[in-house]
């Protein structure tokens, strides 16, 4: 495996008027600090992919699909909206099957009270069913808005640093372990 752990840092939202992109430039800058890892953004907000399932691809949804394919694990940033994850982002997941398979995914989450957790645990469910492995430590920011400043940087960084660190750990780990297993095997042949 290269040194470096090629990973997708996918945003969750696309509302107009976002905090999402305070919190994934945070991920994005801690994760790229540790110099462990290459982190390809992939916002949704800014790219042409589809309100529906489609037999024709548009160029964005092709270059998504290339670039989950070409990344050893994910990092998925999302808020909680009503108790749950945004649709555009699963309308993202949902696009891809083959991709997300036997490749770890990390969650950083933001939100009122509960910190986006209880959407963190619904895409748990999700992306189970495509035979990716969850990262168990997740970073969780509740009353997001409060704990940054007006320049996107955290006002107290320790915490969250080192819980960031932490996932990030497990996040390389079982990027490197599974991509020698997909080496060794293909996944697909076991998937069904």
């Amino acid at each position: 495996m290269n040194d470096r752990t090629k990973t997708a840092l996918i945003y969750g939202s696309t509302r107009e008027g976002r905090f999402c992109d305070t919190v994934a430039e945070w991920a994005a800058r801690e994760t790229r600090a540790l110099e462990k890892f290459t982190v390809d953004p992939i916002d949704p907000a800014k790219l042409d992919l589809p309100t529906r399932i489609q037999e024709d691809e548009t160029s964005d949804q092709k270059d998504v699909g290339r670039r989950l394919t070409e990344a050893d694990a994910f990092i998925v940033v999302t808020p909680e909206y009503n108790h749950s994850f945004p649709a555009a982002l699963k309308m993202l997941i949902d696009l891809y099957a083959d991709p997300w398979q036997a490749k770890p995914v990390g969650f950083v989450s933001y939100g009122g009270v509960s910190g986006g957790l209880r959407s963190v645990e619904q895409l748990r469910l999700v992306f189970a069913e495509l035979h990716a492995v969850t990262i168990r430590d997740s970073v969780s920011f509740a009353s997001a808005w409060d704990l940054f400043d007006d320049r996107g940087k955290l006002r107290e960084p320790e915490r969250p640093r080192r819980t960031l660190g932490r996932m990030l750990a497990q996040l390389d780990w079982w990027a490197r372990t599974l991509r020698a297993g997909r080496e060794a095997a293909s996944y697909g042949d076991v998937a069904g």
